[in-house]
């Protein structure tokens, strides 16, 4: 992409700032913890759990908001904020310990909202630098999947990238459907506020807990049937809050444009 837009000299300034090059590798294990921690919960059948760390999501951006860019906590806000906690600790004491991949993929993602936030390159130029940066991590894993047998899981067949062809045809498309959005959320954490968006991201973990539900056939313990509801309310009052909130921003803004035409 950054070919085809004449842009790719842009990378050199990325790479070679220290400010900018640090914020691309913090950026860069950010997502990559978040990567292998969703790949993880796939693999062992804890699907459910990690949509449920994609919803807490919108939740942690609105305390990141808060301290990184002193964004507002305003009441309804705060009551939402204050249910997820209480999910948290349905699941904590039900399940006898914390959701710690939910938290860690709210968390770690969260941050990454925070650095990309911090960037002024555009998005396209930090997605392929935080790549670049990763590449040599993949090449090495790579090479000892291939070379040396290693595999995270006892029962994982090692070598499957390359040496079977539809898995290997799979996994090279999920490059470009996640890069793609990655993108785009660059695009937005520049813009907008980060709790706004946070707001049209839990979009994807009711997709995630679909999948787990019909298509992996998992089956929610009686505490996830409880901290899920509870985590949807605070998703409902968080969104009529943001809505509110933009609707009364929106119409300050006609107010001032018709003060400053009379007064033209």
């Amino acid at each position: 992409v950054l070919l085809l837009q004449g842009r790719f000299r842009e990378l050199g300034p990325i790479l070679t700032t220290p400010r900018t090059l640090t914020l691309v590798a913090l950026a860069g294990a950010m997502i990559s913890v978040n990567w292998f921690l969703f790949i993880l919960s796939t693999q062992i059948n804890r699907v459910t759990e990690s949509s449920l760390g994609y919803y807490m999501f919108p939740l942690v951006a609105v305390l990141l908001g808060m301290v990184f860019f002193g964004e507002k906590l305003r009441p309804l806000k705060a009551v939402a904020v204050a249910l997820a906690l209480i999910a948290v600790t349905v699941l904590t004491v039900g399940l006898g310990a914390a959701p710690w991949i939910s938290l860690a993929l709210a968390v770690t993602f969260g941050f990454y909202g925070v650095i990309k936030k911090l960037m002024a390159a555009g998005p396209v130029v930090t997605v392929t630098a935080e790549v670049i940066l990763l590449s040599p991590v993949a090449i090495i894993w790579l090479a000892g999947v291939h070379g040396a047998g290693w595999s995270v899981f006892s029962d994982a067949a090692p070598g499957v990238f390359g040496s079977a062809p539809l898995e290997t045809v799979l996994l090279m498309i999920s490059g470009p459907l996640t890069a793609v959005p990655l993108m785009l959320f660059s695009y937005a954490a520049r813009r907008i506020a980060l709790a706004t968006a946070g707001l049209v991201h839990y979009l994807n973990p009711t997709l995630q807990f679909a999948c787990a539900t019909i298509v992996f056939a998992e089956v929610p313990t009686h505490y996830h049937l409880i901290a899920f509801p509870i985590i949807w309310t605070a998703l409902a009052i968080y969104s009529y809050d943001s809505w509110r909130q933009e609707k009364s921003a929106r119409k300050a803004l006609t107010t001032a444009s018709t003060v400053s035409t009379d007064v033209t």
